[in-house]
């Protein structure tokens, strides 16, 4: 496994790091991890877009579901058909985000050992024969320690987060709506919304402030703001049902 994983994801990163650092002029490695983030988000774009259409898609059935919910609560079966049939109907797949989630997550580790190896003297061993080896990287960027914790990169990162989770997250319906429902307010989504919204930028700003070296924290950044741009520019606004859309839908599944 341990063959499989530095073949196929981190000798090409790895290489593809030093690559873009010799082609730069003066060695930028801050600028190496950025083309090399676009590039990644380029090659990921199919898979991104995707998941970020099922999670608007997602987002904009959830008062259906929530009200599926509250009417079958004592009949998961039914339940589960019905639900299914929204899915199906809407043509959303609730677990389209899953796979798009595994792979940034294992380009994340991927990228966060080379970064380590890739840091200062470079790792011969791991080049292919045709790459030049630039004997170290410097690692300063805009007066930036790439290789040791940034506070500031780490408080930029977590805002960028905040407003890039924000984006993909509905906004609850009106009081007078909401109390259709006793379950609305329980919904699971709404809790993972919210600890999306809140949790995961903490979590960033803490690992970034503690733990990461300031080059992988630049690449949170950058993979943020350019998941902020392409969900903007790509999926666009959610679509939030309206009082009236879902006293409606309330009224037909209680006839």
């Amino acid at each position: 496994m341990g063959n499989i994983f530095f073949t196929i994801l981190y000798q090409p990163l790895y290489n593809l790091l030093v690559v873009l650092y010799n082609l730069i002029p003066g060695g930028g490695l801050g600028l190496a991890i950025i083309i090399m983030t676009i590039l990644i988000k380029g090659l990921l774009f199919p898979l991104t877009f995707k998941s970020m259409k099922a999670q608007k898609d997602m987002a904009e059935i959830q008062p259906k579901i929530a009200e599926i919910k509250e009417k079958y609560k004592n009949d998961k079966e039914t339940q589960a058909k019905e639900l299914m049939s929204v899915y199906k109907n809407n043509k959303v797949n609730p677990f389209a985000s899953c796979l798009p989630t595994i792979v940034q997550l294992v380009i994340f580790i991927t990228l966060y050992q080379a970064l380590r190896k890739g840091l200062g003297t470079i790792d011969a061993t791991s080049l292919y024969s045709f790459v030049m080896n630039p004997g170290e990287m410097g690692h300063w960027f805009l007066g930036i320690d790439l290789g040791k914790v940034s506070i500031p990169l780490a408080i930029v990162s977590a805002i960028a987060q905040y407003f890039q989770a924000r984006q993909m997250v509905a906004k609850r319906p009106p009081k007078e709506v909401r109390q259709t429902s006793a379950a609305m307010d329980e919904d699971m989504t709404a809790t993972m919304n919210k600890m999306t919204v809140i949790m995961l930028p903490l979590m960033t700003l803490l690992i970034g402030v503690t733990t990461l070296p300031g080059g992988l924290t630049l690449y949170i950044l950058v993979s943020t703001v350019l998941t902020f741009l392409l969900y903007h520019f790509f999926v666009g606004k959610i679509k939030v049902a309206n009082k009236s859309e879902i006293i409606d839908v309330v009224a037909k599944d209680t006839k």
